[in-house]
């Protein structure tokens, strides 16, 4: 996708989830985010809005001192100002990402083609989540994604974070036997692989096939102990633990208990 759909999508959710916050009400539980109330959601993203805002606008080569996520949720705004506050802060991070330069020079922490184009991602795909959550609170219906988006937001989860992470991806590995997990997208034709091996030191290895046939051969991505086929959006819902199989509309096939150890063991945290 290019920069300027991720700004488009964050703009759009950041906006949808402001308006799903005021609906829910500040004390509101968060279903996907067990302890959460809407005011812990809204802080939490406000914060990471500003924190990624900082690196885009003032082109900050290093990581700044981490900040736990207690800090965060302890922190002002009171209560009162929390919607203006989250509204201000999402409004600023688009600012920054629109009038950023191209060539940006800052850090980021996946691979991406620029940092501008990392940072546009990235918060795009956070925004979303938490906007599904903030929708989620309010007891309806959760507002659809594109394919496209869900595509690149499940490739993002799984090339990205996935790949970079070796210990969270190790606490879904059972013990002694080589596991994979295939994920298929079957309205755009993504295709994705892991595969968690153990010899020795545990090792990650993640693949994606664009456009992949659902009959390769051996070797190939259609070679899993668990497969989760479905479209993109529902992929996106259930491989960011927003949504279970049949909500998401996704097929599983294979060995189930790999997705429960999975969905169980694998989560993208602050820290």
């Amino acid at each position: 996708m290019e920069v300027q759909e991720y700004i488009a999508e964050l703009e759009r959710d950041g906006d949808l989830m402001a308006t799903a916050a005021e609906r829910a009400g500040l004390m509101s539980t968060v279903p996907p985010c067990p302890g959460w109330q809407i005011r812990d959601l809204l802080r939490h993203t406000g914060y990471v809005h500003r924190w990624a805002a900082r690196y885009v606008a003032e082109g900050l080569p290093r990581p700044v001192p981490n900040v736990t996520e207690a800090d965060i949720l302890a922190a002002e705004p009171p209560d009162p100002d929390l919607i203006g506050w989250f509204r201000d802060g999402h409004a600023g991070l688009v600012a920054a990402l629109t009038s950023a330069d191209p060539e940006l020079a800052c850090w980021s922490f996946l691979p991406a083609p620029s940092a501008r184009g990392f940072w546009a991602r990235r918060q795009a795909h956070e925004t979303a989540i938490h906007r599904i959550d903030a929708e989620l609170a309010t007891g309806g219906g959760v507002t659809a994604v594109s394919g496209a988006f869900a595509a690149d937001g499940v490739d993002e989860l799984i090339m990205g974070f996935f790949g970079r992470d070796q210990r969270k991806l190790s606490d879904v590995q059972r013990a002694g036997r080589y596991q994979t997990v295939r994920v298929r997208a079957t309205d755009t034709g993504g295709e994705w692989r892991v595969a968690l091996t153990e010899d020795g030191q545990l090792a990650a290895e993640v693949e994606h096939h664009s456009g992949a046939s659902p009959d390769r051969g051996a070797g190939g991505t259609s070679e899993a102990d668990c497969t989760l086929a479905g479209p993109a959006a529902g992929l996106y819902l259930l491989m960011w633990n927003r949504a279970d199989p049949a909500t998401a509309g996704v097929q599983v096939s294979g060995d189930e208990r790999v997705l429960t150890a999975w969905r169980d063991g694998m989560h993208v945290t602050w820290s």
